[in-house]
């Protein structure tokens, strides 16, 4: 009788002691989202059972590249353009408008300089000059005539005589020149202003060097202020 007490008691104590630890367990094993992810599931939702980490970035060594490794980088695709065209801005400005007053102001005290002969005039300028050249030499060479790069070997007034006298004079002038060969010679012609007519002789000479002394001539030119200017000529001959 005591024997069977015994081992019940010890039964009972087995469960005793079984039940706690259950009971132990189910308390510190408690996970509440073990409903939630059968909930997720069931609705077809796949649930991983760790969550993805994500990768650490490398990064990379930053590449030294040279100055003209640089420009090539940048360069890459550029096509070359064949036909360039400068393209020229320019400011644009307004022009005042010039006084009457101040126009003829200036013109003549331009012309009480050169009277003074404290300005120097631009005979080329001029309506009055006058420049010939035989197709066959230099076309430079009116102007090395009128600079007075030839030396002036003879001269010839026609003040004051009437064109027929003149025509007399020039002929006799260009054979003794000639004759003498001289390479460069002037002729003065005067300019014909008290001339009711204009400048008659100069014409007429004009007329006769580029046509009956044409053979003779290489080239003639209004000679300089100092020998004559407006009112003369120099004349190269061959």
């Amino acid at each position: 009788m005591q024997k069977e007490i015994s081992v019940a008691s010890v039964i009972i104590k087995k469960g005793r002691d079984m039940g706690f630890k259950k009971n132990i367990q189910e308390t510190f094993s408690f996970q509440p989202f073990d409903g939630l992810k059968k909930m997720i599931e069931g609705r077809g939702v796949k649930v991983d059972a760790k969550p993805s980490v994500p990768r650490p970035v490398r990064l990379k060594k930053e590449e030294v590249l040279t100055d003209e490794e640089l420009f090539a980088r940048e360069m890459s695709g550029v096509k070359e353009i064949q036909e360039f065209r400068a393209i020229r801005v320019g400011s644009r400005k307004t022009s005042l408008p010039c006084k009457k007053g101040n126009r003829e102001s200036e013109a003549l005290t331009a012309l009480k300089e050169i009277v003074a002969g404290r300005r120097a005039v631009n005979l080329e300028d001029t309506q009055e000059y006058v420049e010939w050249i035989n197709g066959d030499f230099r076309v430079d060479i009116t102007k090395l005539l009128h600079e007075g790069r030839f030396s002036v070997k003879d001269c010839l007034d026609l003040h004051g005589m009437s064109v027929e006298e003149s025509e007399e004079e020039v002929e006799s002038f260009f054979k003794e020149a000639l004759s003498k060969r001289h390479k460069c010679v002037k002729i003065i012609h005067g300019r014909g202003l008290r001339s009711p007519r204009g400048p008659v002789l100069k014409e007429t000479l004009i007329k006769r060097l580029s046509g009956k002394y044409r053979k003779y001539v290489v080239a003639f030119v209004t000679a300089r202020q100092c020998d004559g200017g407006l009112g003369a000529l120099y004349i190269l001959l061959k």
